[in-house]
């Protein structure tokens, strides 16, 4: 809350959910951490500086990266490793305090974090809107703490803007989510009239990529299980669902749909292998599988066997997050109206319960945390 002359009081702790016992049984619990200060050093990777600003999250999504996080199951080291309790990527809310140095924001400028923290901005990656995949690219909610945790660091030349009309349960998802779909559907060249098909479709990023598919006017395929996952997916724009616990043969249904040839694009926001195993059965002569899902480590492969992509011209890419462009263009998408992310809002008391219910892979669409409920 903002006092008589306009600035916030900051309180000395706050809410967080934080991890315990990292791996297969970790548990999420909510309890009281430190407020940070701008210029804390909070990670070996980076000394403490004055260019930081620090946000009041107001909402934050829960994403299955998160999950990977406190399972251990990429090829990545620990939170614990870099001294982080609380994963989260996808917050929202305003800033509150601005780093000695600061100079491009204003106490009270709405402000979101991605997944990405922060960049070199001094190399042909930066240079080229790919900053995600700069060598010194950080991870929040891995190397520093993340938006599980109500009051978070952000360097200032990193933080992305929030535009009007758009409130902090829409920003929220999108940070992640959003960008991360529209950085995909961008890189896979798809034109209006493409088929776009989309294994995942329901969850947090597939609704969003069925979304924005739509509104570049491509015609959308939804696959999924489950008759609320059918539901979400027709309302949002899909021309057409394939139900993988009905149909026996998903890949031969989705080349039957278009045209008989295949999609122009597979966009594979599941996670699993199955998903990614036919992928490449489902593309037409020049299709592109593109993978955006992320399985544990060691169990799925993004592939076929060579015959079929000396056969079909297959292209198989692999995209990330997107940019702070493609954060931005994924939110204007949002305040047009188009881009609508479908979520279910937690109070913070509740964010373990939260995180178990994305875990078991019953959500459609995004969880989102109210840091204020």
């Amino acid at each position: 809350m903002a006092n008589s002359n306009g600035d916030f009081e900051i309180p000395k702790t706050c809410k967080a959910g934080v991890v315990m016992n990292e791996g297969p049984d970790f548990k999420v619990v909510v309890e009281d951490v430190p407020v940070p200060e701008p210029g804390d050093r909070f990670s070996l990777l980076t000394p403490p500086g004055p260019n930081d600003v620090l946000i009041k999250l107001n909402a934050t999504g829960i994403c299955y990266s998160d999950i990977h996080y406190m399972l251990n199951d990429l090829p990545i080291p620990k939170m614990s490793a870099f001294g982080v309790r609380s994963p989260g990527h996808e917050g929202a809310g305003v800033i509150v305090k601005l780093g000695s140095n600061v100079k491009n924001w204003k106490v009270g400028d709405r402000a979101g974090i991605k997944p990405a923290y922060d960049a070199c901005f001094n190399c042909e990656l930066c240079w080229s809107a790919k900053e995600t995949y700069c060598d010194e690219s950080t991870q929040i909610g891995l190397q520093f703490p993340g938006s599980y945790q109500q009051y978070v660091l952000s360097p200032a030349r990193y933080t992305q803007s929030i535009p009007d009309g758009v409130d902090d349960f829409t920003a929220g998802p999108i940070m992640c989510s959003g960008s991360t779909i529209y950085c995909s559907l961008k890189e896979s060249g798809l034109k209006p009239g493409d088929w776009a098909v989309f294994p995942g479709a329901g969850g947090g990023v597939g609704h969003m990529g069925v979304q924005l598919a739509k509104a570049m006017g491509m015609r959308v395929v939804g696959v999924d299980g489950g008759f609320e996952k059918k539901a979400l997916c027709m309302k949002l724009g899909c021309e057409a669902f394939v139900d993988f616990t009905k149909v026996e043969d998903v890949a031969a249904e989705v080349v039957k749909i278009c045209d008989g040839k295949g999609a122009h694009g597979v966009f594979v926001t599941a996670t699993n292998a199955s998903a990614y195993a036919a992928a490449p059965m489902m593309t037409r002569i020049s299709g592109k599988v593109m993978c955006v899902g992320l399985p544990p480590t060691g169990t799925a492969i993004a592939g076929a066997d060579p015959l079929l992509f000396v056969g079909k011209n297959l292209h198989v890419i692999g995209t990330k997050v997107g940019s702070l462009l493609d954060t931005q263009k994924a939110l204007e998408f949002a305040a047009r109206g188009l881009l609508k992310p479908i979520y279910e809002v937690y109070p913070l008391a509740k964010m373990p319960e939260a995180v178990a219910k994305l875990q078991s892979g019953q959500v459609a669409g995004r969880l989102v945390v109210d840091f204020n409920s």
